[in-house]
C-alpha cells in the first residue's frame, strides 16, 4: 500500500489539476482587455500571473525530470500572450503532472534531488518537500489570481477553490 505521503502528492496534483480548471474555466469567460488589464498585483496582470503560475511549473518540472527549460529565462516571462494557448498549455502540463505523480513511490519521493535554481547556485533536496513547494506555490499564486478575477469581474462569484471543495466532490 503506498505511504500517506504519496497518497498525499497524488491528491496534490489532481487537486491542482481541478482548481486550475475552475479558476481558468472563469477566466475564459472574460473579456481580453480585462483579462490583459494592468491591475495592483505582484505581477501586474491576471494573465501576468497565470503565466508566472506556469513558467513555475515548467521550471521545477524540468527539474524534476531532467528535462531542460532554456526558453525560460526568467521567472515574469511570458510564455504565451494570448488566453487560448496558455490554457492548452496549462492542462497539458497539469496532465503530464497527474502523470508524474501516479508514476511515483516511496523511494522516489525520498530521494535527493540535485538541481540549479535559475541563478545557476546548485541545490540537493529529497524530492518530497520539493514537490510540495511546488503545489504550495501554485496555491499561492492561483490565491492571487482568484483575488485579480474577483477585481475584472465583480458582479461574478469566482470558484471556491479550496481543497475541502475538491475533497467533498472526490467523495460524492
Amino acid at each position: 500500500m503506498p505511504s500517506l505521503l504519496l497518497q498525499q502528492t497524488q491528491q496534490f496534483a489532481r487537486y491542482n489539476q481541478w482548481a486550475n480548471q475552475r479558476i481558468y474555466a472563469a477566466t475564459e469567460k472574460l473579456p481580453p482587455a480585462i483579462y490583459h488589464a494592468e491591475r495592483p498585483s505582484f505581477f501586474g496582470s491576471l494573465h501576468a500571473t497565470l503565466n508566472h503560475i506556469l513558467v513555475g511549473d515548467s521550471v521545477w518540472f524540468g527539474r524534476f525530470t531532467a528535462t531542460a527549460t532554456p526558453h525560460i529565462q526568467k521567472l515574469n516571462q511570458i510564455l504565451h500572450a494570448d488566453f487560448a494557448p496558455l490554457w492548452a498549455a496549462r492542462q497539458a502540463m497539469d496532465a503530464r503532472i497527474v502523470s508524474f505523480a501516479d508514476a511515483l513511490d516511496d523511494d522516489r519521493l525520498a530521494a535527493e534531488l540535485d538541481y540549479t535554481n535559475m541563478s545557476g547556485k546548485p541545490f540537493r533536496q529529497p524530492l518530497a518537500p520539493l514537490l510540495a513547494h511546488f503545489f504550495n506555490h501554485q496555491a499561492h499564486h492561483r490565491g492571487q489570481a482568484h483575488q485579480l478575477l474577483s477585481m475584472c469581474a465583480p458582479d461574478r462569484e469566482p470558484p471556491e477553490l479550496d481543497l475541502i471543495y475538491f475533497l467533498r466532490e472526490a467523495i460524492s
